[in-house]
């Protein structure tokens, strides 16, 4: 069997030209930042398909940490530790010393690669498979933060003590995750949106159509996690960009079409390879392994649907409870104001938690350990290991709960009444296609 090579038209597009300096200064240096950015936090690791494994960003091993921790001490006189992973935050101070350190050694890259490298006419080959990489890092996260979406587990519906909680007492973030959260269709849409820009960067001729999409998607999260104090700045923002990467050598023939009313010319993008065969067989490769990151992610969705989303395990004494009556040594109502003294409600949940709220509305959050057999709650205090606190409950009624204890001492005694969770305007609400008047509360 021959070798079937590209047709003429594909083969003007090998690399004979030459770029300009400004080009190649350019290049050099994107290539040094990006790679080293991506090869240093979560974007990696997300083209890592591994199932229920968890592998910690190269940024927090060695060297990196070491640098960083190095140039935040004697460059930025941090003085306080940093913390480096396990906070769910990705615009820590190690994270913006640490993208200080990329940007100063890619600098230094760009300048010793082009003083060594000053004859090179072009970068067309290591540009080709450099926007291979960059598309799949790139589609890799929109595919992570996608499926979280479509399948509701990054900002899910409001908790309970959501519910209870007074508006005025959110955080920006906590208004953005429940606001999100409120509404799972449209977090749905804004999953599927993702997806979709990360499945058209799989393909090679739609990874501009992908780069716009994406390009839309997330400046509007850099913008939701500017307006709410979210912390994915950094991260979103150079989501941006890698996306305005792989879109620039597109950006005459974009101007073209949507400014100049112009004629946009055919793609220049060269193709991996000089035959038909080996870019088919390349095109199969890219899909596959595009298939198998979409696949993973709603493998893990799916666990996460039935550990912590909507169909996680629930409290045996899930629900919001009223506190009908509280007597404490038998005094009822007692005017002490201590930790449980002024209850008003009794919040479970999760099923190794519990929270009481005050009168002033604030709330106060346990670990809790119910047995149905026993008929017994156990209490305890993450910031005091040798503090407990022991109950019986007794259930007359689906919607009547009595708790018998002690607390810190003290015989407690709870009667409490479940409230009707659908009460809640926000959970019972719903869509509707006809409003006579606005219900805008």
């Amino acid at each position: 069997m021959t070798t079937e090579t590209l047709p003429p038209q594909f083969q003007s597009n090998l690399p004979t030209a030459h770029w300009s300096l400004t080009s190649r200064l350019a290049f050099r240096f994107c290539l040094a930042y990006f790679s080293l950015y991506c090869l240093v936090n979560q974007i990696i690791t997300s083209l890592i398909p591994i199932p229920n494994v968890d592998i910690p960003d190269p940024g927090s091993l060695w060297p990196m940490r070491q640098i960083v921790f190095w140039t935040a001490a004697h460059i930025f006189r941090v003085t306080t530790p940093l913390v480096y992973q396990g906070s769910g935050s990705g615009d820590k101070t190690f994270d913006w010393v640490m993208d200080f350190c990329l940007l100063v050694i890619a600098v230094l890259a760009t300048a010793i690669w082009s003083a060594l490298d000053r004859k090179r006419e072009n970068y067309t080959t290591l540009h080709k498979w450099f926007r291979v990489f960059i598309r799949f890092a790139l589609a890799g996260q929109m595919f992570i933060y996608g499926v979280d979406k479509a399948v509701p587990l990054q900002m899910p519906f409001p908790f309970l003590t959501k519910l209870v909680e007074p508006y005025g007492n959110f955080s920006p973030m906590g208004v953005l995750w429940s606001f999100m959260g409120s509404s799972p269709a449209y977090e749905i849409f804004t999953g599927c949106a993702e997806m979709m820009g990360g499945i058209l960067l799989i393909i090679p001729r739609t990874t501009m159509l992908g780069a716009l999409i994406c390009v839309a998607d997330m400046t509007n999260v850099f913008m939701l996690n500017m307006a709410y104090d979210t912390p994915v700045k950094l991260l979103s923002f150079h989501l941006i960009v890698l996306s305005l990467f792989l879109l620039g050598p597109d950006a005459r023939r974009l101007a073209n079409f949507f400014f100049f009313n112009r004629e946009a010319a055919p793609s220049e993008h060269p193709p991996l390879f000089r035959t038909l065969r080996a870019n088919r067989i390349a095109l199969a490769v890219q899909i596959v392994f595009g298939v198998v990151l979409v696949g993973m992610g709603f493998y893990g969705a799916r666990s996460a649907w039935y550990t912590f989303g909507g169909a996680r395990p629930k409290s045996p004494l899930y629900g919001i409870w009223d506190v009908q009556q509280l007597s404490i040594h038998g005094q009822v109502r007692s005017p002490l104001l201590n930790d449980y003294d002024r209850w008003r409600r009794v919040i479970f949940d999760f099923p190794e938690a519990m929270a009481f709220q005050r009168m002033d509305d604030s709330l106060t959050r346990y670990g809790a350990a119910v047995n149905t057999s026993d008929k017994t709650l156990a209490l305890t205090k993450s910031s005091d290991k040798n503090w407990k606190a022991n109950f019986t409950f007794q259930r007359s009624a689906p919607n009547q709960l009595t708790l018998d204890g002690e607390m810190d001492g003290r015989k407690t005694h709870i009667q409490l009444q479940l409230v009707d969770r659908s009460k809640f305007l926000l959970v019972s609400r719903g869509f509707h296609w006809i409003q006579e008047y606005p219900l805008n509360r």
